[in-house]
């Protein structure tokens, strides 16, 4: 096959985009800003002690291309200063020669006041004393989504000094967790320097997620630790990169949710911090008249059809790699960013094509969160070859298949749907996901931090938002949720057992899917957030892990432990490629599926909602592991059912490896004959490897 020909070099990748932001040399530093609509830019330097003392002035110098420039020994680690723009007046300029704004380079941020900060020149040398980046295949991944300050916030084997902080996560207790556990990488929420929305703060509530971005470059410092904070951003800085460097000596990638499709400056009206005040109509998507078209929900969309905008955002990335060691991004509302001049998502965007293609970003997990709440926003399967997506199909299937349809069947007599729909859910999602990507493009989930957490989606049919000051009007109304009897908290044993099993069934289904499966923070132990299905607003031990766990916790994350060992022991599980009906496909599974009686599937089986029961037999064709084979038989139906293993040529065994039916994963790994039964009780996934 020809070689693919090179993408042609961006109008954002020009040189004089080149060293935006403040660059340190031997005799001071240089800052250059970007502003199309700017007649004046000036450097405005203030006391380090009290950030409102201006202490000297510059002018920046035109330079070409839009850029503005000033050197001076004024600019050296540790120095305070802003901007302030001057400009026309006009339906889409928001200049304001008064205003002191913030670099949107700037590496490091100092508050004054809510909603006022200063940028801060920082020292980001740094000793990483040889640990790199562990460089965990994508088909060995296993992700796990955490907030860095919920995480960590009541872990009682953190110090108390260190709870909720970068230095929280790096400290050996919470590492110790997630080895344990046998996750491969942590996608953290937001930790780019952020904002709590003046509404939020209107009802003594707090942005606890993250998702209102202040700058692209610089760490939420109020994540750092007290003596970190003292110190100032080169602290903060540094213990970023200690908590990285810890986890990646533990074999741990670091991965982030990034927030780089709206800004904190929300609505037009609100304050200008930094874009609105450098150049409103290069940075944000308007109509004529000037009024913002908003596709994120949030005020305002970052228009990455703009040159400036988009090498914001692949500069942003770069330092977060090269600096921080950044193992990979989770883009919030990805469908943003491919939006182009007219405003509608292609994927062949040239900023989509340039985040894969960046050789600086070589290497790096890019993951798509693949929509957005603007026309045609919803483009799961649709991002290029590179990316992999929240595979939000999978979620809603596994959910219907475990819960809604369970419910349904309850209060119908019959079922709404068979087995088809998770069957292909479970090989990898072809039908979302070309040959060409295959099964890894998709990141499997069935839970993240929006919505409610696996506890509450098997105990709440509605959501319980009062809490967050919107009348529950806010939060998703569709969570193909199942309370199994009883709205939250309840004491009735039956309805308490079929709860922990439904959560065995989901956990099960998203660890030995093919794709790359998430969990979320807390999921592993049962946690609850009480039916909130909305809580970004809350830091509080509502949304904090808790670490005390009941018996039956303890059980619960003993059985996700095992489904992870058992991932990554066995490849047929984990395919790189989808199969090929008439030849081999190295680092794909082989797919045979059969129905309880061991007999291959029928047409008319595999199309009747009354059958749910099927027997998933995947082979694997490794190029670099041992051949493996594995068998899981998948029981969607509240009666009993004796399944019969089949007869498969060349299997002289089958080998159990884990049920969802114990409450605690079965020490022994008893066999069986082809042939065999299996009695299986109502709604129950069991799996083993087939041997010769």
């Amino acid at each position: 096959m020809a070689s693919p020909k090179p993408l042609p070099r961006p109008a954002f990748r020009s040189p004089v985009y080149d060293g935006l932001g403040v660059t340190l040399g031997p005799t001071g530093g240089t800052l250059r800003v970007w502003s199309e609509g700017a007649s004046a830019v000036e450097l405005v330097l203030v006391d380090a002690t009290d950030l409102d003392w201006i202490i000297g002035s510059l002018p920046l110098t035109p330079v070409g291309g839009d850029v503005w420039e000033v050197t001076t020994p004024e600019l050296r680690p540790g120095a305070h200063y802003a901007l302030r723009v001057d400009g026309p007046t006009g339906a889409r300029n928001t200049f304001n020669k008064e205003t002191l704004l913030l670099d949107p380079y700037a590496r490091g941020l100092a508050p004054v006041r809510i909603g006022e900060w200063r940028s801060v020149v920082v020292d980001t040398s740094y000793d990483w004393a040889g640990v790199a980046h562990p460089e965990t295949p994508m088909d060995r991944t296993v992700i796990y989504e955490a907030h860095l300050k919920g995480l960590t916030k009541r872990h009682p084997g953190v110090p108390p000094a260190l709870h909720g902080t970068y230095a929280g996560l790096g400290h050996p207790a919470a590492i110790e967790h997630l080895q344990t556990l046998g996750v491969t990488a942590v996608e953290l929420l937001p930790i780019h320097a952020f904002e709590t929305e003046p509404r939020l703060l209107h009802h003594g509530l707090t942005n606890y997620w993250g998702y209102n971005t202040l700058n692209f470059f610089s760490p939420h410092g109020a994540y750092a630790t007290a003596e970190a904070i003292a110190a100032g951003p080169d602290a903060v800085l540094r213990e970023v990169k200690d908590m990285v460097r810890s986890l990646h000596a533990a074999g741990i990638e670091v991965i982030l949710d990034v927030v780089y499709n709206h800004t904190s400056e929300l609505d037009l009206g609100a304050p200008r911090s930094s874009l609105r005040g450098i150049d409103n109509a290069g940075y944000y998507r308007q109509h004529e008249d000037g009024a913002y078209i908003d596709v994120t929900g949030c005020g305002n969309s970052v228009n990455t059809s703009t040159d400036a905008a988009a090498r914001l955002i692949v500069d942003s990335l770069r330092y977060w790699v090269q600096e921080v060691q950044i193992d990979g991004f989770r883009f919030d509302l990805a469908a943003t960013l491919g939006r182009d001049a007219r405003h509608e998502f292609t994927p062949d965007h040239p900023l989509l094509r340039q985040i894969i293609a960046d050789p600086q970003l070589a290497g790096r997990k890019m993951i798509a969160e693949p929509w957005d709440v603007g026309m045609g926003g919803w483009q799961t399967g649709n991002f290029g070859a590179g990316w992999s997506e929240w595979n939000d199909r999978y979620r809603d299937r596994v959910r219907n298949f475990w819960l809604s349809d369970v419910d349904y069947s309850r209060r119908a007599g019959t079922p709404p749907a068979g087995v088809g729909g998770l069957a292909t859910r479970l090989a990898g999602s072809s039908n979302t996901f070309d040959e060409r990507r295959g099964p890894l493009a998709g990141i499997n989930f069935v839970t993240a931090h929006d919505g409610f957490t696996l506890r509450d989606l098997v105990s709440y049919d509605v959501k319980h938002n009062m809490g967050n000051g919107e009348q529950n009007r806010d939060g998703t109304d569709t969570n193909r949720s199942f309370n199994h009897g009883a709205e939250g908290p309840t004491d009735n044993p039956q309805i308490l057992a079929t709860r922990r099993k439904a959560m065995r069934n989901i956990l099960g289904t998203l660890l030995l899917s093919a794709g790359v499966p998430m969990i979320t923070a807390g999921d592993e132990m049962g946690r609850t957030q009480r039916g909130n299905n909305n809580a970004y607003c809350h830091d509080s031990p509502l949304t904090w892990v808790n670490w005390h766990l009941a018996p039956w916790q303890e059980d619960l994350l003993a059985h996700a432990r095992t489904l992870i060992r058992l991932r990554h022991e066995n490849p047929a599980i984990r395919p790189r490629r989808f199969a090929h009906d008439t030849q081999i496909v190295p680092n794909a599974s082989v797919i045979d599926w059969y129905d309880e009686n061991g007999e291959t599937m029928s047409h008319d089986r595999w199309t009747s909602a009354e059958h749910r029961t099927l027997q998933y037999a995947a082979r694997s064709t490794p190029e670099h592991e041992e051949p493996n084979a594995i068998l899981l038989i998948v029981h969607g139906n509240e009666r009993a059912i004796e399944v019969t293993l089949p007869r498969i040529e060349g299997v002289a065994r089958y080998t159990s490896l884990w049920s969802s039916v114990p409450e605690r994963p079965a020490d022994e790994a008893p066999s069986f004959a082809p042939g065999d039964t299996v009695i299986l009780p109502g709604t129950a996934l069991h799996l083993f490897r087939m041997e010769g």
